[in-house]
């Protein structure tokens, strides 16, 4: 299958002007409807005709297997609408999206662990807010390498562009470790990185509903469109965004699950907007059951499987609150980031007459939670008439393990030992230095008990002396 031209969408935002101007595009091509893409970006058949791109120069289209260039995915989309790290604003994801100047050839992530509608680890390069203001972790997963890792520094924000960059430069030198990939981007750039003092933490949230007009605080509301089959008209795309125009709304941002968001709307247009969708016949009820699924770009036998489970789901009466489902094959080069995976195997070479039915594997998230980055394997080779029971017997292992590892916790909770750890804190700036962690934006590994240190080490941000360090008892 031919790869469908894209147009890259830096962090999935765009202007209604600049979507105007596609949707324009696209009908000077002969099109009536553009597609999203799961990296946040715009999709085109591919079997337009390439010698009319040259009359629209405001847009470049691109196939990334063939052109090497990727888009930026970012989770401002979720930004004021779901759980957030309180420094990181809609403001500051613009900002930070911007300084990205170049194309890049990795797909880059820009993501806040604290929402769920954005997968946190599926580019190359994962920059996710930590709680220290404008700085993020950043976990890599090169091409070729089988395990996302942390870079052992947070990166600054005015710095992830250039960071990027140089990891991109030092590709040819083949880093096979993250601390190889690590010394070779400190000697190629200088930054403002700051030491690592606490792990990751990634909360658990249910997959949030995304469709519909909600409210934003107290006179503004936000409005999720979702079309079952990713052909989103022209016509209306364009009377819509002339609609947010002349509502002041300035961003428009599209979702890895192929649907969009328009936040912002005014309470006093509200009406209008309602009025306007009746008017082009827009559903905003879809299911959940429908709505929490990831396919592959222009494949009808993965689209057919998901109407096909999605029924049965229905005739059940199934709920599969909070969970989402993928469909692959055994030849996918994607990163998976849903709950549950339904797997199509690879087809035997058929001898003679002989005919073959399709097979499936079922594999889900270590606690459902894909942003743990592990599956387990549920069942191997079973037929499609099997896959709808064995999905509902996943979504009920769902919803009892919910309900189980609560208890647990709370039990947990009530007899565990407190646990003290001595860290040794700047006064002048905050930053910790923990001795699990090391410091290694100076060279000091891990379990480097702080007496240790060389006299002339100082913080990592603020250059005060290891004199001025001031020891603290962090009680867990």
């Amino acid at each position: 299958m031919e790869e469908p031209y894209r147009l890259r969408i830096n962090g999935g935002v765009l202007s209604p002007g600049e979507l105007k101007y596609i949707c324009e595009a696209a009908e000077g091509l002969g099109l009536d409807a553009i597609s999203f893409g799961s990296r946040q970006d715009i999709i085109f058949p591919e079997d337009i005709d390439e010698s009319k791109f040259a009359q629209f120069d405001k847009i470049k289209f691109v196939k990334p297997k063939r052109d090497g260039v990727e888009n930026i995915a970012s989770s401002y989309v979720s930004a004021e609408i779901l759980p957030s790290t309180s420094w990181l604003t809609s403001d500051r994801y613009l900002y930070i999206i911007e300084q990205f100047k170049h194309k890049p050839k990795l797909r880059i992530n820009v993501t806040d662990p604290k929402q769920r509608l954005v997968p946190l680890f599926t580019g190359n390069v994962n920059f996710i807010a930590s709680e220290h203001d404008d700085y993020w972790y950043l976990y890599v997963r090169l091409p070729g390498w089988k395990k996302t890792v942390m870079y052992p520094a947070l990166i600054y924000s005015w710095d992830m562009d250039k960071v990027e960059y140089a990891i991109e430069s030092v590709l040819q030198e083949e880093p096979e470790t993250i601390e190889t990939l690590f010394d070779l981007v400190s000697d190629a750039v200088d930054t403002n990185n700051r030491t690592v003092d606490k792990p990751l933490e990634v909360p658990f949230y249910p997959f949030p509903y995304y469709e519909g007009m909600n409210r934003i605080g107290p006179d503004r509301y936000w409005l999720g469109l979702y079309w079952r089959n990713n052909r989103y008209d022209l016509k209306f795309l364009k009377a819509m965004c002339e609609l947010c125009s002349e509502n002041k709304i300035g961003k428009i941002s599209i979702t890895p699950w192929k649907s969009f968001i328009v936040k912002g709307i005014p309470l006093s247009s509200k009406l209008q907007w309602e009025k306007f969708l009746g008017k082009f016949g827009i559903n905003v009820r879809h299911s959940m059951l429908e709505m929490n699924w990831h396919l592959p770009v222009n494949d009808p036998g993965a689209l057919n499987l998901k109407k096909y489970l999605v029924s049965n789901f229905d005739q059940n009466d199934i709920s599969t609150y909070g969970l989402t489902f993928g469909v692959t094959s055994f030849d996918s080069d994607t990163y998976n980031f849903t709950s549950i995976v339904i797997e199509k195997n690879k087809q035997p070479e058929a001898i003679g007459d002989f005919v073959t039915r399709d097979t499936y594997n079922l594999l889900y998230a270590k606690n459902f939670d894909p942003n743990t980055r592990e599956y387990i394997m549920h069942v191997q080779d079973v037929d499609k008439v099997e896959l709808p029971g064995l999905l509902m017997e996943l979504s009920q292992m769902y919803f009892d393990q919910l309900g189980t590892e609560r208890d647990d916790e709370e039990s947990i909770v009530e007899v565990k030992d407190t646990f003290e750890e001595e860290v040794h804190q700047c006064p002048e700036c905050l930053t910790v230095y923990n001795e699990v962690y090391g410091d290694i934006t100076q060279n000091i590994p891990p379990n480097t008990p702080f007496q240790d240190l060389p006299e002339n080490y100082v913080c990592s941000l603020c250059e005060a002396p290891k004199s001025s360090f001031q020891k603290k008892v962090l009680v867990n």
